[in-house]
């Protein structure tokens, strides 16, 4: 499986994803410049993305938990997600999203 991530300076990485890895934790590994502060427990905005429009419909709701953070993010927009929130599946081979401001380490 793999995501395509867009980084702060717009240059798009191919990325290797394990299923039932949380994007986030992808991007981490391969060792993109995301903060992550809370490690992936949603108490946090700074793995804030923007997924691409083809793919927001795509996505599992968003939990209530996840809204409330997000209202916190730098650069909210309609297509903000958590990345912590995001658990890669078949159904997300190729979901490409770019890091939003706020989450650079």
């Amino acid at each position: 499986m793999i995501i395509y991530v867009t980084d702060r300076d717009g240059t798009e990485h191919e990325l290797e994803a394990v299923e039932g890895w949380r994007v986030m934790e992808i991007i981490r590994e391969h060792g993109l410049p995301v903060k992550a502060e809370c490690g992936g427990c949603c108490l946090c905005a700074t793995c804030h993305v923007y997924v691409d429009p083809a793919w927001v419909d795509r996505l599992p709701p968003m939990r209530d938990e996840e809204n409330v953070q997000l209202d916190e993010a730098v650069g909210l927009e309609d297509n903000s997600r958590l990345s912590c929130q995001l658990i890669m599946s078949e159904e997300l081979d190729g979901l490409r999203v770019t890091l939003a401001p706020g989450t650079e380490v």
